[in-house]
């Protein structure tokens, strides 16, 4: 277990005027506080604070981060109080261990709300102060080194989470070298059997190209000392999960990997990089298509390199990156770089500084905040949060020269929402360099994107499929949401000023203000949106509205009630044809099974009784014959849910098909469900559109669903499948009508 003066010797090398003091009494306060406390391996617990804090200063952190590392389980597992804290080393200090408290309640979770719930905590709290983001992941590294004391399931539950979460946001943080550990510590845990064979391969492969490995040093370094260029190169390799998710996601063998191991150039400045470059590439031929400046356009996460493939001195792929000690040194630790005094070379940090919040990292973090305020639920927050975590990036630009980046697979669907989320929301076209394409084309690097928009425009909800970016897909399904609850709404507003009017009383949008803490409704479209989905009823706004109303109604039974429907069928009498069969050839449940009626469908030649299944079918329909011994041929529409009864029964199948003659005009059966709003009316409405469609009602039953909705179940007969559909969507513009769906079984 590291001592004490060993600690401030570690600050002490990257920052002499370190506080020793501040030091000295978090190291004794922890210790004492966790006292006899043992880890699960049965070693002290102080020696797990003391292994964050000593992971930090390989980070080169201040002594105010490690002071949090060294007391960030005190609250939580000791008798520490935040007051003690703030007393002892400061209210900076104490928000950080606390912060880091109420996070720690929630790890090891099971659930995916809950998971949600943490990276949604995690990601505020880093909003406020980063420092929580390099202490939490240095207590997740530790946790994950020391991960073998644990049961099986727990240390599998463990390492999922740090693939699915913490490994990825250290890399979209930029602290690569954090995340190329946490991945290896959990592949090894996730898939055992694949570590151990990746890792073997790839120490065979160290082995017997340690030569070659040599002798591209050598030759780099010659070339840059010829042309007077001060580098230094270093050799890689990739690690076994980089290689093992390379294999997987391109269907490559091991032996089919170019970029095993690479080569990093760290120059001085810039200049140097961009001189470095002109030296390899006039030497060796470059791989086309294996050029990338990340200089010029930097990553989201701040990382600045570039990369290229050339054909090396021994006629194999060598993967090159090029780049500044500075930029080296930020490619590693991210955003933990912009918190240190730092000498790097010729040039010296002005001043150290708490993270810039103009970096590219901070930015991704902001837009990621943004989308918790808008309201997702914490399933699609995690949902969208991963997807933009794991996506490496495309860089585009708009017309205007602005640059957007983007995951892999980005279409301009996700670039409009990247701009704006109202250009997002009525974006109806696009335009890829000059050129109008479809908005499911997949973007690259390099392409200017304009987008054509439309005022009347609302997403459409298969975008949801389309998209890659958390942010768009967050914005279709809000549009979504939106545009049905204004279809609710708009329901519910006609359901309130029918019943008001019924009711002899006024009716506005500006009488509910008043009374909506007594519906438990925040705005008045809510309660528009409740009464259209049936949650709330007409007559409960009306008695909140009027509280002395009194409904002269409710002393009608339920009999007279139904009488009155029957009445109102009777009515309407005129609209209805109600033939005991389905139309001159056809046969229905009621056609007695020796008519020498015969149903026009091909595959059924035998003189067994065939009828229609219950829901019936229509010219259009997949139709399928199923045998009942003793009672005859069904034909089933091939989407009936009765069908999965027949599943293990192949033989009663019967492979039948439509033969339609187009000079004998038929109607064949068809079921629909209808929900009205209940009124006077309603009825002789749908059957007025249901006779102007040339249908046939063939029968009607009816059910009280709510208050102020009725179902009506309609035996319908019909031309065909296009028929049935014309009508459907003509009976859904009925104001009176809520839903209407066809009935399968």
């Amino acid at each position: 277990m590291m001592r004490q003066y060993e600690l401030v010797e570690r600050v002490q090398r990257y920052k002499p005027d370190v506080n020793e003091a501040l030091l000295n009494k978090a190291y004794v306060y922890a210790m004492q506080k966790h006292g006899h406390q043992k880890r699960a391996s049965g070693d002290p617990y102080f020696s797990h604070p003391l292994e964050v804090a000593a992971i930090l200063t390989d980070m080169r952190l201040d002594e105010s981060t490690i002071a949090v590392a060294l007391l960030h389980d005190t609250i939580e597992d000791t008798t520490a109080t935040r007051q003690e804290i703030d007393e002892l080393f400061g209210p900076d200090i104490g928000a950080l261990v606390e912060g880091l408290t109420k996070l720690k309640k929630l790890d090891l979770v099971s659930t995916k709300a809950a998971q949600a719930e943490n990276l949604r905590k995690l990601l505020l709290a880093i909003a406020d102060d980063v420092r929580v983001l390099l202490v939490k992941l240095a207590d997740r590294l530790h946790n994950m080194r020391t991960l073998d004391v644990m049961r099986p399931d727990k240390r599998l539950r463990i390492a999922e989470e740090t693939m699915d979460i913490y490994a990825p946001l250290a890399g979209r943080m930029g602290m690569q070298e954090m995340r190329e550990e946490l991945e290896e510590l959990a592949f090894r845990y996730i898939n055992p059997e694949a570590y151990q064979a990746v890792t073997e391969r790839l120490k065979e492969l160290t082995e017997r190209n340690k030569g070659v490995i040599s002798e591209i040093e050598e030759a780099l370094a010659k070339k840059f000392e010829e042309q007077k260029i001060k580098a230094e190169v270093k050799s890689r390799q990739k690690k076994p999960w980089s290689v093992f998710r390379k294999m997987e996601t391109k269907a490559l063998s091991f032996e089919q990997l170019s970029d095993i191991f690479g080569f990093r150039v760290l120059v001085d400045n810039v200049e140097d990089c961009y001189r470095a470059l002109g030296v390899i590439h006039s030497t060796w031929p470059m791989v086309p298509g294996r050029f990338k400046d990340y200089i010029s356009t930097p990553k989201q996460n701040d990382y600045r390199s570039i990369h290229t493939t050339i054909v090396g001195p021994s006629r194999q792929r060598v993967e090159l990156q090029i780049r500044t000690r500075e930029m080296d040194f930020v490619a590693e630790y991210g955003v933990a770089a912009h918190t240190i005094y730092k000498d790097f070379g010729s040039k010296t940090r002005a001043e150290g500084h708490q993270i810039s919040k103009d970096t590219n990292a901070y930015a991704w973090l902001r837009r990621t905040i943004e989308a918790l305020a808008e309201g997702d639920n914490p399933e699609d927050f995690l949902e969208n949060t991963k997807l933009e975590l794991f996506q490496d990036q495309v860089f585009c630009f708009t017309p205007k020269g602005r640059l957007i980046a983007l995951p892999r697979g980005a279409t301009p669907i996700d670039f409009a929402y990247a701009v704006h989320t109202d250009i997002g929301d009525t974006c109806v076209g696009a335009k890829i360099n000059g050129r109008i394409m479809p908005l499911m084309t997949e973007l690259k690097n390099g392409d200017e994107v304009e987008i054509i928009r439309s005022k009347a425009q609302v997403p459409p909800a298969a975008w949801e499929s389309i998209v890659v970016t958390g942010k768009a897909r967050s914005a279709i399904r809000r549009a979504t949401r939106n545009a049905i609850r204004k279809q609710y709404s708009g329901l519910g507003a006609r359901i309130l000023e029918r019943a008001f009017e019924r009711a002899g009383k006024p009716f506005s949008k500006e009488l509910l203000k008043p009374v909506l803490h007594r519906l438990a409704r925040k705005e008045v479209e809510d309660v528009l949106a409740s009464v259209g989905r049936g949650e709330l009823t007409s007559q409960d706004v009306l008695r909140a509205v009027y509280p002395d109303y009194k409904d002269e109604r409710v002393t009608q039974n339920q009999s007279a009630r139904e009488e009155g429907w029957f009445n109102l069928r009777n009515a309407a009498g005129m609209l209805f044809k109600l033939p005991g069969r389905l139309g001159r050839k056809g046969k229905g449940k009621d056609t007695p099974s020796g008519s020498d009626n015969a149903l026009p469908i091909r595959g059924i030649n035998s003189d067994l009784p065939v009828r229609f299944a219950p829901e019936g079918a229509v010219p259009g329909d997949r139709i399928v014959g199923i045998l009942q011994p003793g009672q005859g041929i069904t034909i089933y529409p091939i989407q009936s849910p009765a069908l999965v009864a027949y599943d293990d029964k192949p033989e009663l199948w019967i492979d039948v098909r439509w033969d339609i003659d187009e000079n004998m005009k038929e109607r064949f059966p068809a079921r629909i469900a209808v929900v009205a709003i209940n009124e006077p009316g309603s009825l002789a409405e749908i059957a007025q559109v249901i006779a102007a469609n040339d249908a046939n009602i063939h029968q009607l039953s009816m059910t009280r669903t709510a208050p102020d909705f009725t179902e009506m179940d309609f035996e319908l007969e019909v031309w065909d499948l296009k028929h049935l559909t014309r009508l459907i969507s003509q009976l859904k513009e009925i104001d009176c009508v809520s839903d209407v769906r066809r009935v399968h079984g």
